[in-house]
């Protein structure tokens, strides 16, 4: 019996659209409940502390139709969501968003440009497969927390700060 050939580009698009109009909201308040929401918060505080940058931390469960039908990367979609929520809009240019679309299992890091001219895009991609990793373990909290101490230190190192800063973004994480 012959090798079982790899799905193609439209059978791969089919399953992609299947796992997220089966990943309900729900889904991401369920792996983001309350307490780990609140230590998502605590942990963006105290990182901003370190740095002078400004952390957002997003979850999308899914995506809709339109973006689906579109063919959005995660990639996309978090450019999208950084400039929806104004992470762009800060004072210095130091926004950074940890963005995590569960229906992908994929985190990227969106850095804006007064940062990103000082962190390297692969520091980040590290970031993002180490928190991939406790996400497919379903360490959700483990991996948010370890995610956002790795981009803390990235930060501290290339964009030190003053201690007692401005904090021009909401540390809570959004929950889409």
């Amino acid at each position: 019996m012959g090798a079982v050939a790899p799905p193609g580009a439209g059978e791969m698009q089919v399953r992609r659209a299947l796992r997220h109009l089966l990943t309900t909201h729900w889904s991401g308040r369920r792996r983001f409940p309350q307490p780990v929401r609140k230590a998502i918060t605590a942990a963006i505080r105290e990182a901003e502390s370190a740095h002078a940058a400004q952390l957002r931390f997003v979850v999308e469960s899914a995506l809709d139709l339109p973006h689906l039908w579109r063919s959005t990367t995660p990639r996309e979609r978090a450019l999208q969501l950084f400039g929806e929520l104004g992470i762009w809009d800060t004072a210095a240019n130091n926004g950074v968003l940890i963005y995590l679309l569960l229906a992908d299992r994929v985190v990227e890091i969106i850095a804006d440009r007064g940062i990103a001219a000082r962190v390297p895009q692969s520091e980040w991609e590290s970031v993002c497969r180490r928190m991939e990793h406790h996400f497919a373990a379903a360490r959700f909290q483990e991996g948010s927390l370890a995610g956002i101490r790795a981009v803390a230190a990235l930060l501290a190192k290339h964009f030190p700060g003053t201690l007692g800063g401005v904090n021009e973004l909401s540390d809570k994480p959004v929950i889409l």
